[in-house]
């Protein structure tokens, strides 16, 4: 009788340390000089304070491509991705580097756009996309997701990697070292507005934001593409509008974070939008009615069940 009553104790026991063991939320972002890093680490910050007995922490990483390759395989429970990048996931399209679907990835929100930000150093010359023919060009990591938006862009306007002088693979804070340089004669950057690496640019050198204009946009012939703006004032010198392509950015997250971790994480977001748009002014763009719009891959019940209670999907 001693014996099976120290054995359920044991086990209640032993329930009890399970149930309370530590919740590992790890925010998976992109490089220090883009808007993933301090939009992460605010989201970190949240996700502290709204789950104390979770252990958060925010990575740095190559961004989209890696985000979702790390996320596929449990190594991270959030992380930030461009739209095209995780459709491209989801279905497997191995020429963006996907050789078989992320089937376990799913989504927490849509959050705000990127804008592609083709910036050159106005000594270079360059004032139109056809510009660029003969020059040094950064076309960010390879296989990232600006690399593969700088493929989409180029090709939609007649062009291809064989046009430049010089091909630079380099996240934005290197290229724009090059610029500052006068090593490289632009980079193509796919950000929020507002970007630090860009403002710092323009602080450094007289800068001319290259416009894509918008039968360049339509001819990507992809939903995740849209014609945007890049309002005046933007950044240094830059005085007036510049069109140019917008893409969704998602927060994503996989199949085997638990439905209540989920749900607590999207509702910690959307309760403290103030904190995100402290950490980067790209935040003012997240809205709770755009987050589950048009999901690349499944909703995340968790997520699913917010929305649902918020009203925002019936």
């Amino acid at each position: 009788m001693k014996l099976r009553s120290l054995l359920a104790a044991s086990a209640l026991l032993l329930s009890a340390v399970t149930s309370h063991a530590a919740e590992f939320i790890n925010v998976l972002t992109g490089g220090t000089s883009g808007v993933y890093y301090p939009l992460g680490v605010a989201l970190s910050q949240i996700y502290a304070k709204a789950m104390p007995d979770a252990k958060t922490s925010a990575q740095v990483t190559k961004a989209s491509a890696e985000n979702l390759n790390l996320l596929q395989a449990g190594k991270g429970e959030v992380g930030f991705s461009l739209g095209d990048a995780f459709s491209d996931a989801w279905k497997g399209d191995a020429e963006a580097g996907f050789k078989a679907p992320l089937n376990k990835l799913r989504t927490l929100a849509a959050i705000y756009p990127n804008y592609i930000q083709i910036v050159a150093n106005a000594d270079s010359g360059i004032k139109t996309l056809a510009d660029l023919k003969g020059k040094k060009v950064a076309v960010g990591a390879p296989k990232s997701g600006t690399e593969l938006n700088a493929r989409a862009i180029f090709k939609a306007a007649g062009m291809s990697y064989q046009d430049f002088a010089k091909v630079e693979y380099l996240p934005f804070g290197e290229s724009v070292e090059l610029i500052k340089n006068r090593q490289l004669d632009a980079t193509l950057i796919s950000a929020g507005l507002g970007v630090a690496a860009v403002r710092d640019l323009a602080s450094a050198v007289k800068i001319v934001i290259v416009p894509v204009p918008a039968d360049v946009v339509a001819k990507i012939n992809d939903a995740a593409y849209q014609a945007g703006t890049i309002p005046a004032n933007t950044y240094n010198g830059q005085t007036a509008d510049v069109p140019t392509v917008a893409i969704q950015n998602f927060l994503v997250t996989h199949e085997g974070v638990p439905t209540e971790t989920v749900y607590k994480m999207t509702k910690a977001l959307f309760e403290n939008l103030d904190q995100m748009v402290a950490a980067h002014g790209a935040a003012k763009a997240i809205k709770l009615e755009n987050a589950a719009k048009a999901p690349p891959a499944p909703l995340h019940p968790g997520a699913e069940k917010y929305y649902r209670e918020k009203g925002i999907i019936k």
